[in-house]
């Protein structure tokens, strides 16, 4: 349901007080017009705002009472509605919690209109950035959060600026549903201002605006302190070894279109990356975003903590608001442990953050692709992993002898240099018990010496000279490796490289004391 239809029932069903929790509180009041206008094209209705600027302010210019406190507003409001009990007047209070957390009068005179309202066709509604309703009112309230503006309404905005403006539009008409898209996960406020930003450029709108409005979304998104977008261009190519994980992501490559949920097809929960750093988690994430074309959110649980009370849990609500604006997208959780990192010395905030997560990843029904990393999963309670939030568990091992030749050609072609002309069964040897990250940090050192030498090109000897100049994590970390593959012993994950538990044991780089 829209909130346009929420609304509705809720005001058909009689309820006197709506907490509509938005940011876009022009957009809201847009909204609550339609929704009053549309409920009874016969009835006297009208929209009536309060702010302590303005005091009380009638949409259809009717003459006002003087109401400049939120006690004289609510001692208004009931007048107003006892002298007129069949008008349905919406009454809209903004920023009403700046004054019932602190004036107990506020919550007690908010009570006393609601269920004297009950008795009558009016409504209040009080926008509000946060959900946060004091317990005293929660038996007298709806709380409504209204989402941003999706694919239609933002399609419609464009359109209508496009006229406005009476700029020139090279778009097609797919053209022009793709830049709508592409501001998906801004308000409308946002979105329209980044639409203006395209046209005033260049004096024209075509296919360059795309990443222009792309652009302005990733700064958007980044300033909501939690999430930063992604334009993953990675490809299989781009990842050395982990067959099998590429193997389960290539067959539900399509899983997220018409076709697929025709079929039958659920959209993919997500998937969890449980291994050793360096191993390619990260980089794995970003080649999912590439492979499905889908845009790629990292969710930094870190920078959710903040230090105001509620200020973590309002991050997160607003973080996965956007992700499921942005769906169908890859959304991209890096060391999950970190949201429990405080040791419950936060007031529980942790917790409830961690909490809300599991609750989302398992409750959610927009298609959002998550993808969960983890190096210490000792510190992650035991029903974290289970079926039902994720479709599989893969553990990264230390890539083996074929893993570490394919990651050594990866990272030469990405410097610009012919695998041919290089030892790689050389390189691969010396690298045994080496992770992906190292042995990308070695062909870097290698090119650093080589540059401050001539430059010069480097050499199989460079590179070689680079790998034993390294202590490697499987030395300097050998115990907590060895925990970490317990849970691949232990059947509590699967192989990203092979198919079968035996076959990686066999397999496995074996750990030597250094």
């Amino acid at each position: 349901m829209s909130v346009h239809d929420d609304l509705n029932l809720y005001l058909r069903a009689r309820v006197p007080m709506i907490v509509l929790v938005t940011v876009e509180e022009q957009r809201a009041l847009e909204v609550l017009n339609e929704v009053r206008v549309g409920r009874d094209a016969s009835a006297k209705s009208d929209l009536v705002m309060w702010d302590v600027a303005r005091g009380l302010v009638s949409r259809d210019g009717r003459p006002m009472p003087t109401a400049p406190t939120p006690d004289a507003a609510l001692d208004k409001i009931a007048d107003l509605t006892r002298d007129n009990p069949n008008r349905k007047d919406l009454y809209v209070l903004k920023d009403f919690h700046e004054f019932w957390h602190k004036s107990p009068a506020v919550k007690r005179k908010l009570r006393n209109l609601a269920h004297s309202l009950v008795s009558t066709y009016a409504s209040l509604v009080v926008t509000t950035y946060s959900p946060d309703v004091p317990a005293e009112l929660g038996d007298d309230v709806v709380v409504l959060d209204m989402p941003l503006p999706d694919l239609w309404e933002l399609r419609e905005d464009l359109d209508e600026l496009i006229k406005q403006t009476r700029v020139e539009c090279d778009l097609t008409h797919h053209g022009r549903w793709r830049l709508a898209q592409a501001a998906l996960g801004l308000t409308a406020t946002q979105a329209r201002r980044a639409f203006s930003k395209a046209i005033v450029r260049d004096k024209v709108l075509d296919e360059l605006d795309i990443p222009a409005v792309l652009e302005e979304k990733k700064a958007v998104i980044r300033a909501s302190q939690a999430l930063e977008y992604y334009s993953a261009e990675e490809t299989l190519d781009d990842v050395g070894g982990l067959e099998l994980l590429k193997e389960w992501l290539t067959l539900r490559e399509s899983a997220f279109g018409e076709d697929a949920a025709k079929f039958g097809l659920p959209a993919p929960k997500g998937m969890a990356l449980i291994g050793i750093p360096g191993t390619g988690k990260s980089l794995t994430a970003k080649m999912i975003s590439g492979l499905w074309r889908l845009p790629l959110l990292r969710l930094d649980v870190g920078a959710l903590f903040g230090s105001l009370v509620g200020e973590s849990e309002e991050r997160l609500r607003l973080a996965l608001k956007i992700t499921e604006t942005v769906s169908p997208c890859v959304l991209w959780i890096d060391e999950l442990e970190k949201s429990m990192a405080s040791g419950g010395l936060d007031g529980g905030t942790s917790q409830r953050v961690f909490g809300t997560i599991l609750t989302w990843m398992q409750e959610k029904t927009s298609p959002v692709f998550v993808v969960a990393t983890a190096n210490d999963v000792g510190a992650l309670p035991p029903e974290t992993l289970r079926r039902g939030r994720f479709d599989e568990v893969f553990f990264l091992d230390l890539p083996t002898d074929t893993e570490r030749r394919e990651i050594l050609n990866v990272h030469l072609r990405k410097r610009l240099r012919d695998p041919a002309v290089f030892d790689v069964m050389r390189l691969a040897r010396l690298s045994d018990g080496y992770v992906g990250a190292e042995i990308e940090q070695a062909i870097v050192d290698a090119l650093y010496r080589a540059f401050a030498d001539g430059p010069r090109d480097i050499t199989t000897d460079d590179v070689a000279a680079a790998i034993e100049r390294l202590v490697p994590l499987s030395r300097s970390q050998r115990e907590r490796i060895e925990d970490l593959r317990s849970w691949l012993r232990d059947g509590r994950a699967q192989s990203a490289s092979f198919a079968e538990a035996a076959q990686a044991a066999e397999h496995q780089v074996r750990l030597e004391l250094a």
